[in-house]
């Protein structure tokens, strides 16, 4: 069985996640957040809505 290496360090607004595939960071300010490695906005609004912002392709 392969060891994994999962942890999350928060620091305030933002969340460094370090994992055996490299290092990301999530920004969160109030409902909105921000994703380093999949570059997607999210907004989480009332209920169980979730809207999601797809990353742009580069040209």
């Amino acid at each position: 069985m392969p060891l994994h290496l999962d942890r999350t360090l928060r620091l305030g607004p933002l969340r460094a996640h370090l994992s055996t595939r490299g290092v990301s960071w999530t920004l969160r300010v109030g409902r909105w957040s921000w994703n380093s490695r999949s570059r997607t906005q999210r907004v989480d609004l009332p209920g169980p809505l979730t809207w999601t912002g797809r990353r742009r392709r580069r040209r």
